[in-house]
């Protein structure tokens, strides 16, 4: 008996069972010749007949129905059905970044899919209510200037043996919102302006940063304004918007202004707009510029001219005058020196180089000319040094000369002295008069107190009510009264009073001793 294969055909699926079965005609086994996948087909139906050899040949069908089983052979996919790229760093918690299907064609736990991140991410999958859906959402908060831009690692594993995965890779950026001011490296600044600066000139530069980029990045500056009053030296200045360049539209003096303040805001582009500001502290520095001017002596015309009278018969050593002056400048801008310019003889006069004192190097004689003139020059310690000059002339007279000229001067100095102890008794007059005043209304108002609060510090049967002001204290065994300028005391007053203290019977040791008198009876 002859067997041979025959196949039914449904649709296709007779053809691809063709290619993957045969059937040995003569033993009746069928063996699979071509690949077998169970996601292409998961029942294959083969119809049989089996015949004989007789004549007529009988014969018998049937089918034999071939089920596959399924084998974990197929990754997961991830496919990517919604993105956005750029992510704004404001974004609340749990914002959808993107939507995230997967799939896997085995079946049961071989086509179960879990995802999962592979990094430390901001972000998190959230599984949708439809199977194999997953959500990418934020599950921090996004900060463009610590973390700009994030690739997340998607892994999805299946539940089969042995396990297949895939990996799928998500570039997302980080959009920047203008959440940051701009900001000074230093506040405050300080500026240290040598006075005398040209104006309209570059005095000083600020600068400023913002970690935000783009136009929130963008930054403009303008010098905070004040009252645009006198003192505010803010409108003596003025700044470049775009880079910070700051000039004066005047030229400072040091001896007129020391030091100032100003404010300068920095603005960014964002929108709301930021802005933060800085202080400069701005020191004016000293310049040699001023020369010195000379206090004394001075001439009735202003000139530094003066005559000195001096007695023939002085010693060596004794002070003739001393020149004064005065530099505006400070350090050593206004350190004074003084020396001789020109003198009629050397070996006469000596000049102190500190402090302008001119004094005799020796005692005059008769040869000695009656008049000498000598020409100080007083310059300062400046780089370039500044100088004046002051004449002094020096006479030598005979000592009554000298005692009488001596006199008038003394006269004046005494006419200063008294006018000014006159203005001093004026004023102590004035607060004399004041404090009495001051005492007086005390008293009237202790005065004005009622008698019940007086007749607390003194409680006479005889007392008439005149007493103006009274204090009482205890010393010892006495108690003393302090009284007004009018009082009538009558019984109170006891030997041992004198001017306003009255010194006051002691009830309390009275009535101590009535008490003991009582009891030895």
């Amino acid at each position: 008996m002859d067997s041979v294969l025959r196949f039914l055909v449904f649709g296709d699926q007779g053809q691809r069972g063709r290619m993957l079965f045969t059937l040995d005609k003569h033993t009746g086994e069928i063996r699979v010749k071509g690949q077998i996948d169970y996601e292409a087909a998961s029942v294959y139906k083969l119809d049989v007949q089996a015949s004989d050899k007789g004549q007529p040949p009988m014969t018998t069908d049937c089918r034999v129905i071939v089920k596959i089983e399924d084998v974990n052979d197929n990754k997961p996919e991830i496919e990517v059905t919604s993105m956005a790229n750029m992510v704004p760093e404001d974004s609340k918690h749990g914002t959808v970044i993107a939507l995230i299907s997967v799939t896997d064609t085995d079946s049961g736990l071989n086509g179960k899919v879990l995802c999962r991140l592979t990094e430390n991410v901001p972000f998190e999958l959230k599984p949708s209510f439809k199977e194999n859906m997953y959500s990418l959402v934020t599950k921090e908060i996004l900060d463009r200037e610590s973390v700009s831009h994030f690739d997340i690692s998607i892994i999805a594993t299946d539940c089969g043996e042995p396990p297949l995965s895939t990996r799928k890779t998500l570039s997302i950026q980080v959009s920047d919102v203008n959440d940051n001011m701009p900001e000074f490296s230093h506040n405050p600044l300080e500026l240290y302006l040598t006075e005398n600066n040209a104006p309209s000139a570059s005095i000083f530069s600020v600068s400023a940063y913002d970690k935000d980029i783009n136009d929130n990045a963008a930054l403009s500056y303008h010098v905070l304004r004040g009252q645009g009053g006198h003192n505010d030296m803010a409108s003596f200045l003025n700044i470049n918007s775009e880079n910070g360049h700051i000039s004066a539209l005047k030229s400072f003096d040091f001896e007129t202004l020391k030091k100032f303040q100003f404010q300068v805001v920095a603005t960014d582009s964002g929108t709301p707009p930021l802005s933060s500001n800085v202080t400069v502290n701005v020191f004016i520095l000293d310049q040699n510029d001023n020369a010195p001017v000379i206090m004394y002596p001075l001439s009735s015309n202003g000139s530094a001219e003066g005559v000195e009278e001096i007695p023939r018969n002085v010693n060596a050593g004794h002070l003739v005058t001393k020149v004064r002056a005065y530099d505006a400048d400070i350090g050593y801008n206004g350190w004074l020196l003084f020396s001789l310019q020109e003198v009629t003889d050397h070996s006469l006069f000596g000049l102190d180089r500190y402090t302008g004192q001119i004094r005799t190097l020796r005692s005059f004689t008769e040869t000695d000319e009656a008049e000498h003139k000598l020409v100080i020059l007083v310059k300062d310690n400046g780089n370039v040094s500044l100088s004046a000059t002051a004449t002094v002339i020096i006479k030598l007279v005979e000592p009554k000369e000298a005692f009488a000229a001596s006199d008038v001067k003394s006269a004046a100095k005494v006419d200063e002295e008294d006018n000014v102890t006159l203005y001093l008794m004026i004023t102590l007059g004035a607060v004399s008069v004041f404090f009495l005043v001051s005492i007086i209304v005390l008293i009237a108002m202790q005065c004005s107190k009622s008698t019940d609060y007086t007749s607390k510090y003194l409680q006479e049967t005889n007392y008439d009510g005149t007493l103006c002001h009274s204090i009482q204290y205890r010393s010892g065994d006495k108690r003393y009264m302090l009284v007004g300028p009018r009082m009538s005391i009558g019984s109170t007053i006891v030997p041992g009073s004198h001017a306003n203290t009255l010194v006051l019977p002691d009830r309390r040791r009275a009535s101590e001793e009535e008490l003991r008198f009582s009891t030895r009876v």
